[in-house]
């Protein structure tokens, strides 16, 4: 699949910037960019060739290639440092760029000069941060693409947001982190295809296939074997014998007729190891129904050509011989499929032109005439035989007439002897054939009652098949989608969860800094109001009581007023007093109340102030 998406990748890059990036397994030549006549300028990235993974050799060398236009950049995955520089420098050399493959595939353990998992880094975060420095010349050369080469080994991943990037703990830990990078790089991929809509850059996930071990297949028959979940492909054929019914019909034989010739085949897949692994190439992913029909098939073809080559006399007088030749013929073809044919036998032959009718028929009237003709000759030996019985007799006769009477009693009492043994002896007969016809019976009904056993057991052990694939169909359709949905939605909810966590911590971190901040302001109003106040009494106490009289006298109509204001609001004052109080004088009686009022607020004596002093003076 892999492939043919490069190849049809390749049709789109005629004349277009493309850079690869590899590492460690994934890390292969690039080979079809750099074929002589294609107009693209590839660049590709990879770790120098000091380091343990270094690229192989040839890339180094367009002449390998045929294309002076294939570069070769230094870029180290491991160093963050490495991969800002490469962006920096290829962001000054080329000034397009079409096509950005990010294909990685580190499960080494170790820990980066940045403190991250090395297969983490490598995998992802070097990728992430590369595709980053070149987003924007993407954008300007839209259309453009990015492929991420991922991996199906991403269900297996864990991404633990609180330790991101540091190593994963255990023996397998390494192998973790492969996952985890793996997982980063769909969402990634996911995340830059959204964010990238509509802008002329494309964003893609792939499954290159296979990530270790070799093209060497392993045949197991009847025992077990080891399998690496996600990574070794397990497939399983049947060994069972499978019953054929091969039908040819209205085949025309050598003399012209047509017949019709159903036959019962009994084949099974042999478990030799080169031939289990021809029939493992031709069969595996087909079912039990697909193998029947191909063996059918070629089973009918080669019926079809003998019938073709025999006369009827020959299929129909010797059956065996026509099914045997059958076999012999089909058994080097379905050998090659890795299939043997172990029976081959015609069940029924028969027309619709009643010419095999017509063979008994003259058979029958072949044995009638024989029959007929023995008849008559044996009567005439009869009467031949009788005659000269005859004429001895009466050569005889008077030389026998003194023992004719002894001879009738000795033929009559032999003549009863004679019938006596052969009733016995029919009856004999008759008896042995009933009892032999009755024997013949329960053999015969024997037989077919073990046949319908043989069938019974055939079907229910077809059926127990069709109820194993209907369960494992059943899983496949509905099992594992339900558990993938609910993979899914689990996965939404933990990431949802996380988010809500992180938006509750911003929140308390915001609040917390504006709780610092209105701190701060009402820490520096508090500090301003006091060092206010600190000069004002400085002020005061610099300009002695005469100051302090003028700040009270303009502070005295302030207030007034505010005294005043919830007089503002009465409509009318009415002044209760006894007989010998006037108005006037309740009103006097408060105004002088109020220096001894004013004093007790501020520490000013009003009865010293020269204009107070004639005031109530006068009133005195």
């Amino acid at each position: 699949m892999w492939l043919r998406a490069l190849r049809a990748l390749r049709a789109l890059l005629r004349g277009k910037r493309r850079h690869r990036r590899g590492h460690g397994a994934g890390a292969r030549p690039l080979r079809g960019a750099g074929r002589a006549g294609h107009t693209q300028r590839p660049a590709r990235g990879g770790r120098g060739t000091a380091h343990p993974h270094a690229l192989p050799q040839p890339v180094l060398c367009p002449q390998e290639t045929g294309n002076p236009d294939v570069r070769f950049m230094h870029l180290d995955l491991a160093s963050l440092r490495s991969v800002r520089a490469f962006a920096s420098a290829f962001l000054r050399e080329e000034p397009h760029l079409h096509l950005l493959i990010n294909n990685a595939g580190v499960s080494a353990g170790g820990t980066t000069e940045d403190g991250f998992s090395l297969a983490f880094q490598v995998n992802h975060l070097g990728h992430f941060l590369l595709t980053e420095l070149l987003l924007e010349r993407l954008r300007s050369c839209a259309p453009s693409r990015v492929v991420i080469v991922a991996s199906s080994a991403h269900r297996a991943a864990r991404l633990r947001l609180d330790v991101l990037g540091s190593p994963a703990p255990g023996p397998l830990g390494p192998f973790q982190d492969y996952c985890d990078s793996k997982l980063a790089n769909v969402l990634h991929a996911r995340e830059l295809a959204a964010r990238l809509r509509g802008t002329g850059v494309t964003c893609y996930a792939a499954h290159p296939g296979g990530c270790c071990g070799s093209d060497v297949k392993q045949y197991v028959y009847g025992g077990w074997a080891w399998a690496w979940w996600c990574i070794t492909d397990t497939q399983r054929i049947s060994l069972e014998i499978m019953t054929l019914q091969p039908r040819c019909e209205d085949v025309e034989t050598a003399e012209g007729v047509a017949l019709t010739v159903t036959g019962v085949a009994q084949v099974k897949i042999m478990t030799e190891k080169e031939l289990l692994a021809v029939a493992c190439e031709q069969f595996l992913g087909k079912n039990v129904q697909d193998v029947k029909n191909v063996v059918l098939q070629t089973l009918e073809g080669h019926l079809r050509s003998i019938l073709g080559t025999l006369t009827v006399e020959q299929i129909y007088q010797d059956r065996d011989q026509f099914a045997k030749l059958v076999r012999e013929v089909a058994a080097p073809d379905v050998g090659r499929m890795g299939i043997e044919i172990l029976s081959f036998t015609i069940k029924d032959v028969y027309d619709k032109v009643d010419y095999l009718s017509s063979l008994g028929k003259t058979q029958t009237a072949a044995v009638r005439r024989d029959a007929d003709i023995g008849v008559a000759e044996a009567e005439r030996d009869a009467g031949i035989r009788e005659a000269q019985c005859k004429k001895e007799m009466l050569d005889v006769k008077f030389m026998a007439d003194t023992k004719i009477a002894e001879s009738r009693r000795a033929f009559e009492l032999q003549k009863a002897a004679f019938s006596e043994e052969v009733n016995i002896k029919t009856a004999e007969a008759q008896l042995a054939y009933e009892l032999q016809s009755a024997r013949e019976q329960q053999k015969i009904r024997q037989e077919e009652i073990e046949i319908e056993v043989v069938q019974r057991k055939k079907q229910i052990d077809v059926e127990e098949k069709e109820i194993i694939r209907m369960e494992k169909e059943l899983i496949a359709t509905v099992k594992r989608p339900a558990e993938a949905e609910a993979y899914r939605i689990q996965q939404i909810a933990e990431g949802e969860k996380v988010k809500q966590v992180l938006l509750a911590q911003a929140e308390a971190e915001k609040i917390r800094k504006i709780g610092e901040a209105e701190a701060f302001v009402i820490e520096a109003i508090g500090m301003a109001e006091a060092e206010r106040m600190r000069l004002k009494a400085e002020a005061l106490q610099q300009y002695g009581e005469a100051a302090q009289l003028a700040l009270v006298l303009d502070a005295l109509p302030e207030i007034a007023a505010k005294v005043a204001a919830p007089l503002s609001k009465v409509d009318e004052i009415v002044i209760l007093s006894g007989e010998n109080n006037s108005t006037m004088s309740e009103v006097n009686r408060l105004l002088a109340e109020i220096p001894a009022s004013v004093r007790a607020l501020t520490g000013v004596d009003l009865t010293k102030i020269p204009l107070i002093q004639k005031a109530t003076g006068a009133q005195a």
